[in-house]
């Protein structure tokens, strides 16, 4: 049955090596589950609701992708995303986690109407490509910090606004070691090299007392309630420009980094078409936006196909029954919460610094021999981190970007869509 709703054999491949494959995809991302809630706990939100809702938004969204675009593709909450929502929007610009959540239903609700009239491939083509690579890059660094700062790697000060930690601290021990063991596994190609140096560093944790064993060591157990973040949102300012430049980052964010990772991976898996477009594209778009509308109401962040995925199509995944397995493996993890929620944030910076690290790829197809391609790509890459917003560097680059080529009289390479965007962002600005 199975392998005739998949088409498993005329695809080439096996049951076997599907669900090996889904497995594997699993191995890749299961970090997600504990690095979400480490996230979102940040902006007070309830750390065991937070996994809980992690975990069904991401079965949710990849039962879609397995059962109605039958790819071999995983989604869940995206990284760099809940990082905006946590330490922009909520720690950043003062709002509530409520207001955030808010945002991302209403994300959810445009991606359906998006899809459904294929507009969404519109707007991320009207958008300039060396800003689609920069805005990889400069989350990639930005994540890559939040890591650092994690594990008191990173510290403020006073004089120089941030300087190194004291290298003595159990919590920046167990981030630095993580960091090396981390590498190690990946140099050495090992499967679920994310999941096994957070297992490692959490370990590491418990020995130098970073954290502690759940309580009565209590491993296995019923998932945590979502009933305290679960359908918690806060219309009163939908209408505001804050909500409005909120909303356009995650739709700008999420549009890239998933039509990104759907070429990118179906190309690997030598799935892409005559003309380079992948198969059943809008049915695979829809799953996103699925899982971001319900993941929404659960209570977290922005739900996006992961690049993780690419680990499982290595090893020969090809249809959609390795993301039905990936899904089961998902819904299993809901039993083991005692074990993801004590993980700490020095445990979980490994994951941090080298998913940054994989974000940095696309630096290589920034065209850097025009400087009013390369400058606006720079701000937008090093304002990320420095200004501890995913927001304020999409501002940098995209206004710089119509500036520079309305003052070279390079008007024509810019689109309207970019022009509304840099009107907004003149008003948050100047205005707000």
């Amino acid at each position: 049955m199975l392998d005739k709703f998949f088409n498993i054999t005329k695809q080439g491949s096996t049951l076997r090596t599907e669900i090996v494959a889904g497995i594997t995809t699993f191995m890749t991302m299961a970090y997600i589950l504990a690095v979400n809630p480490d996230i979102l706990s940040a902006t007070g939100m309830d750390k065991g609701a937070v996994f809980t809702a992690t975990a069904i938004s991401a079965i949710i969204a990849t039962l879609v992708m397995a059962l109605v675009a039958k790819l071999p593709f995983a989604l869940a909450p995206g990284m760099g995303l809940n990082a905006f929502f946590a330490f922009t929007v909520v720690l950043g610009m003062g709002y509530s986690w409520q207001f955030a959540l808010t945002a991302v239903f209403l994300e959810g609700i445009i991606f359906l109407l998006l899809t459904a009239f294929n507009i969404r491939e519109l707007i991320v083509n009207s958008i300039p490509l060396n800003l689609k690579h920069a805005v990889s890059v400069g989350i990639g660094l930005f994540i890559a910090f939040i890591g650092l700062k994690g594990a008191g790697v990173i510290v403020d000060n006073p004089a120089t606004l941030v300087c190194l930690g004291d290298m003595k601290s159990p919590s920046v021990i167990v981030g630095l070691v993580g960091i090396l063991v981390t590498g190690v596994l990946f140099a050495r190609n090992v499967k679920g090299s994310l999941l096994i140096g957070i297992l490692f560093s959490t370990i590491l944790a418990l020995i130098l007392g970073v954290t502690h064993m759940p309580e009565n060591y209590k491993f296995v157990s019923l998932p945590p309630s979502v009933s305290p973040i679960f359908f918690q949102f806060d219309f009163s300012q939908i209408f505001t420009i804050d909500m409005a430049i909120v909303l356009f980052t995650f739709l700008f964010v999420d549009m890239f980094d998933t039509v990104g990772t759907l070429v990118g991976v179906a190309s690997k898996a030598d799935m892409l078409d005559e003309e380079g477009r992948v198969p059943r594209v809008k049915q695979a778009l829809f799953a996103d936006a699925v899982g971001t509308f319900f993941g929404s109401i659960l209570g977290t962040s922005t739900v996006t196909t992961y690049v993780e995925s690419a680990a499982g199509v290595s090893e020969g995944g090809k249809t959609g029954m390795t993301a039905l397995t990936t899904a089961g493996m998902f819904a299993l993890a809901l039993l083991f919460a005692p074990v993801f929620v004590m993980i700490p944030s020095a445990a979980t910076a490994p994951a941090l610094v080298i998913v940054g690290l994989f974000m940095m790829s696309p630096i290589l197809k920034v065209d850097m021999n025009d400087f009013t391609e390369a400058i606006p790509a720079f701000l937008c890459i090093i304002m990320m981190p420095l200004t501890f917003s995913i927001a304020d560097g999409i501002v940098f680059g995209m206004l710089s970007f119509v500036t520079l080529k309305l003052l070279t009289g390079r008007y024509k390479e810019i689109s309207p869509v970019m022009i509304v965007i840099a009107v907004l962002f003149i008003i948050k600005f100047y205005f707000a």
